[in-house]
């Protein structure tokens, strides 16, 4: 071989590798990108942006573009939503004609681009690039844009990115699926933003409230000849119909985002830093009471809201869920009502509750009983409003058709009557907070009789005072200080009184059955604890509080409220003991110690592992939803999850500080942040209100601890053996989800417990995984109540 010849041969091979690399940069150099090469793809200058074929479950792939910050992506379009293509074969092309077209395994054309065919001259040089924006531009020599990705939106408005008549936002159906959602952002015929909800039979708009008479009510005008919408990069979006917000970081960040999410909510996200790890903060959203957004809780749901306990949907009793991992599938009744005899049917009445829409008719000015008979007459009447009239003191009668867009607040100012059959009306009520017990009631009556005894007094003290000021000033003053040295020892003794289900160890007792403090079981920032024999030969788990800032009556009267607690999944309270400045716990023992320290030493099999995830949820969902709705753990972890000598769960640890009163909650509630590092939900590092869906996460991050045997903060080992970057367990696992193999299983072997190989129910596994996934959404409103987290796990339960 000639040196001329091997000149040429490696120039060839240069250009070839050239050529080939280069679909890895912002612009593609030659006609099409193949979903069989990972690496074809393009990537913006700045590194932000990525573009090519994105894994949406197994064997199915979205021509997409998504940011590459945080580690997992974040889609922001995609060209073929609704129609995946296969792994082999298909491939993004760019016509001669200066189209592009998206073709599977087969060679049909999945998407293209609506755009008109060019002349020869008019397509040369064509050339697909990825800017910096975001945006996938199709451009000819003479950069003059053929299409681009800006002008298609999916569910995203990206900085710089116009949103006109002919473009709208559509949501994802759900978490990581990506195809068409219930959802749209769009502009209507009067030039006006709106937010709809698409449903499978129906259609509403329910952003601006659709409850205003004048839509100008919510900043928006409809006198306006153009349409169109923009959100800068400061945080800035701006309307033609006037309609402004700003971000609350207004400035300059790294990245923003304007999505409609799959609650149907739209919310403008800003990309932080925190920590070391990049995370989405939402900076502004549309609806601050998601209980507004039509279809969220599905046919004859119920939506109820509130900052303690956050969005929550319930089916009326008599009718059940119809699947337990979608509310937006709604409930379904349990009986059937007969339309051939209208007197075999009745109403209950449900406060407070309205059902938006489906109004057969509207009534004015009807009695209640005319009303009643007007739904009974109509075979298809499944309820009817009844709604009191401000302006003039009359009703109005509302006939539904279906119950839609059901809510409940204690502001709505009507009630809803649904139609039973009269055999089963005892059994068809609305889960109801006002009939629950209030186990702080007892203590507040207390008080409250003890102040106005002490009011009684002092008035009987003055009256006899009247006849001599000098005198009944000294009596006076003398009473007052009385009192006043007395009240906490009363007060105290009140409580006491009331904590008699217990037994007040002296602290001597405890230090007798301890041998001293001697065997410390566990720490914690509040106290130390230590195994103890007591005098009846009980071995108990005996907790030395660290030095309290509260006085003994407050400590009596919340010891008095957690014994009312009774649940086995609880840890018992058998006693306690406030001596001076001793204050400290006596609770049952726990032979095989916390989840933790079975989770590292290999003895729970996948079996036992499934039934402390049921046990710990239904424990969870006592304290949140069944006694006291408004008892918040605030540090799940599995230290805090015991074992007893049959491995059942108990959730210990739901400490004194973080009793709560329902009416009282909100975020000034908490001074500091609780929780453990890698367990803490996002509320409490971004400073937003606190809810019981900070367990919720927590006990989602407990899950993926049990499922791959990993903490938390998961350490990659680089190749020189050093550490390398933190990863967050849940970013590990959703990664592997979404992306996983060909193979259906695949993800699961990545993720799993080395522990559990072979030995498990794929099944539940997956369950666990999907549950897990849920429970540590960012956004509160998309995780479930632990009630519902009982209901998913029980619904796989052998």
């Amino acid at each position: 071989m000639d040196i001329s010849t091997l000149f040429f041969l490696l120039c060839l091979l240069q250009a070839l590798s050239l050529s080939a690399s280069s679909k890895t940069f912002d612009t593609l150099i030659g006609t099409s990108l193949s979903v069989e090469k990972p690496s074809d793809k393009l990537v913006s200058a700045n590194g932000e942006f990525s573009a090519g074929f994105y894994p949406v479950g197994d064997n199915a792939f979205c021509f997409a573009i998504w940011m590459t910050k945080p580690s997992v992506p974040t889609v922001v379009w995609i060209a073929n939503r609704d129609d995946p293509v296969d792994g082999k074969g298909s491939k993004l092309s760019v016509l001669k004609d200066g189209k592009l077209h998206l073709t599977d395994s087969a060679g049909s054309v999945v998407w293209k681009t609506k755009t008109e065919a060019l002349t020869t001259s008019e397509a040369s040089n064509l050339q697909l690039q990825l800017m910096n924006t975001g945006n996938l531009v199709l451009h000819n020599f003479s950069s003059v844009a053929i299409w681009q990705s800006f002008d298609s939106s999916t569910d995203t408005l990206l900085p710089q990115q116009l949103l006109t008549f002919g473009t709208s936002l559509v949501s994802n159906r759900g978490q990581g699926v990506h195809s068409s959602g219930y959802y749209k952002l769009f502009f209507d015929e009067d030039n006006a933003l709106h937010l709809l909800f698409q449903g499978p039979k129906l259609s509403s708009l329910y952003w601006p409230d659709p409850s205003l008479e004048d839509i100008s009510d919510a900043g928006i005008s409809i006198y306006n000849t153009s349409r169109a919408a923009l959100l800068d990069d400061s945080g800035y979006f701006w309307s033609s119909d006037f309609l402004k917000f700003y971000a609350t970081d207004f400035g300059t960040v790294t990245q923003r985002r304007l999505t409609l999410d799959t609650d149907g909510n739209l919310r403008l996200y800003s990309l932080q830093e925190m920590n070391g790890s990049w995370d989405w903060v939402v900076t502004w959203q549309a609806i601050s009471d998601p209980c507004r957004i039509h279809g969220i809780c599905g046919p004859n749901g119920v939506c109820t809201y509130d900052h303690v306990s956050g969005r929550r949907c319930f089916c009326l009793q008599g009718f059940k869920m119809k699947d337990h991992t979608d509310w937006s599938s709604g409930c379904e009744p349990e009986f059937r009502v007969s339309c051939d005899h209208g007197d075999e049917s009745t109403f209950v009445q449900l406060a407070h509750v309205e059902y938006y829409g489906s109004d057969i008719d509207f009534l004015q000015n009807f009695t209640f009983q005319d009303c009643q008979q007007e739904c009974l007459n109509r075979c298809n009447c499944k309820g009817f409003q009844y709604r009191f009239r401000m302006k003039d003191g009359g009703y109005d009668c509302y006939p539904k058709s279906r119950l839609l867009n059901g809510r409940r607040s204690p502001n709505f100012d009507g009630d809803l009557y649904l139609r039973v059959p009269k055999a089963g009306i005892s059994n068809h009520k609305l889960p109801d907070e006002e009939f629950r017990l209030q186990c702080s009631s007892i203590v507040s009556k207390q008080e409250r009789s003890t102040y106005e005894n002490k009011t009684v007094k002092l008035l009987l003290w003055f009256a006899t005072a009247v006849g001599g000021v000098e005198v009944s000033c000294i009596v006076l003053v003398c009473f007052f200080l009385l009192k006043t040295s007395r009240r906490t020892d009363s007060t105290a003794q009140g409580y006491l009184g009331l904590t008699t289900k217990f037994k007040r160890f002296t602290f001597n007792e405890l230090r007798k059955a301890t041998q001293g403090f001697k065997e410390v079981i566990g720490q914690g920032a509040g106290g130390i604890v230590y195994k103890g024999v007591l005098s009846d030969q009980r071995v108990a788990a005996i907790k030395r509080l660290n030095e309290a800032n509260q006085g003994e009556a407050e400590f009596l009267a919340e010891v008095n409220t957690i014994g009312m607690l009774n649940h086995m999944y609880l840890i018992e309270m058998w006693g306690y003991c406030v001596e001076g400045k001793h204050t400290l716990l006596v609770y049952e023992y726990m032979e095989h110690g916390s989840l933790a320290e079975n989770l590292s030493s290999n003895s729970l099999d996948w079996k036992k592992r499934f039934e402390i995830a049921v046990g710990a949820a239904k424990g969870l969902a006592y304290l949140h939803e069944e006694c006291l709705e408004w008892v918040l753990h605030c540090d799940v972890k599995p230290q805090n999850i015991l074992l007893n000598a049959a491995y059942q769960p108990k959730v210990a640890d739901f400490g004194l500080s973080k009793l709560q009163s329902r009416s009282t909650i909100d975020h000034s509630s908490f001074s500091r942040m609780r929780g453990t590092r890698g367990y803490m939900a996002p509320e409490w590092v971004y400073n937003l209100p606190i809810t019981s869906k900070v367990d919720v996460y927590s006990y989602g991050i407990v899950l993926l601890e049990m499922v791959t045997g990993k903490s938390p903060n998961v350490m990659h080992t680089a190749d020189n053996g050093e550490i390398g970057e933190h990863k967050r367990l849940v970013m590990l696992v959703r990664e592997n989800v979404n992306i996983g193999t060909t193979t259906k299983n695949s993800w699961i072997e990545e993720i799993i417990d080395p522990m559990l190989t072979n030995n498990y129910d794929k099944a539940k596994m997956e369950l666990l995984v999907k549950v897990a996934l849920r429970c540590v959404a960012e956004d509160k409103d998309e995780r479930p109540t632990m009630t519902q987290v009982v209901e998913m796990l029980m619904s796989h339960e052998d």
